[in-house]
Formats: structure tokens, C-alpha cells, sequence
């Protein structure tokens, strides 16, 4: 199965081994702990008005899904190396400065990656959000237009584009 820039998630080394830290803690003793507290939570009586049980089971739903998360995020998961920039074009995993409705005085610079990738030097936006999405695959110099919030259009001019080395 090839993966498009579109399902590949850019993760830093130490973005990966945290994320797969944590889905064997989910998957192994947060398992374990969850099934002692249904256990407990039901010896206590009557399913039916068994805060503690609704809550344990409410906790373990929860967390099932956290699992699922990490584990598909972890098989899109492209760790280290990101776009280069010989073509110019925006991709995932690059830090955009952008000019919005081409004024050089009002400028963005993010990095395009999804949350896990965040990194506290510069704003992150998501490949999929409108912007991301809007500016993937155009070259610097170039114009995009993404979609607001009220569906109203927005213009930005891609001013630099160049691989996250954080």
C-alpha cells in the first residue's frame, strides 16, 4: 500500500517513541488497572446504579479509543525525515510562511503537521485543517485560497517553504 502525503503523519523521533511509550502503557498496565476497577465496581452490587462500574466501564471506552488512535497513527507514521524541498512545493512536515491576501506585513509562519508533531518553536496547523489543506502542493510565489469558518474564502501567498529540522 503506497501512503499519500495526505495519510502520512510527519513525527520526530521523539514524538514516536512517546507515542509508542504510551500506547504500551494503554495496551499493558492501563489495561490491567481498568479491568480491576470494572472487577471491584461490580462486586459492589446492582449494575444498574453502580456509579463506580458506569465510570470504570466509561474510562475503559475512553481509553479503547485512544488505542485506536495511536495505533493507526503509529502505522502512518513517517518518523524523521521530512519533505525535501528541491520542487519547492508545500508538503507536510515544512515550515510555510505565508502572506495573507499578499501583504508581506501580515505573515504566518507554521509548521504543517498534525498535533503530535507540535513542537513548541512554531504554531502547528494540520495538514487537513482548511489552511493545511489550502496550501499543499503550491510553490512559493504562488497564491492559495482556503475556506473560513463563515464560508467565506481567504487568499494567502506562499512567501518561503522549506523541511522542519527541529
Amino acid at each position: 500500500m503506497t501512503q499519500t502525503s495526505e495519510n502520512v503523519t510527519w513525527l520526530t523521533q521523539e514524538a514516536y517513541n512517546k507515542l509508542k511509550d504510551e500506547l504500551a502503557y494503554l495496551t499493558g498496565p492501563a489495561r490491567t488497572e481498568i479491568a480491576a476497577k470494572i472487577a471491584a465496581a461490580r462486586e459492589e452490587g446492582d449494575l444498574r446504579e453502580n456509579g463506580g462500574y458506569h465510570a470504570a466501564k466509561e474510562e475503559q471506552g475512553k481509553q479503547e479509543l485512544r488505542v485506536r488512535q495511536l495505533t493507526q497513527l503509529l502505522e502512518n507514521a513517517k518518523v524523521g525525515e521530512a519533505p525535501a524541498s528541491a520542487d519547492g512545493a508545500v508538503a507536510p512536515g515544512m515550515v510555510v510562511t505565508i502572506a495573507f491576501d499578499g501583504d508581506e506585513d501580515d505573515t504566518l509562519t507554521f509548521l504543517l503537521a498534525s498535533r503530535e508533531y507540535a513542537s513548541a518553536d512554531v504554531e502547528t496547523y494540520s495538514p487537513q485543517s482548511p489552511l493545511g489543506a489550502g496550501v499543499i502542493g503550491h510553490k512559493v510565489g504562488e497564491d492559495a485560497e482556503y475556506e473560513l469558518p463563515n464560508g467565506k474564502k481567504a487568499s494567502v501567498r506562499i512567501l518561503k517553504a522549506e523541511p522542519y529540522n527541529g
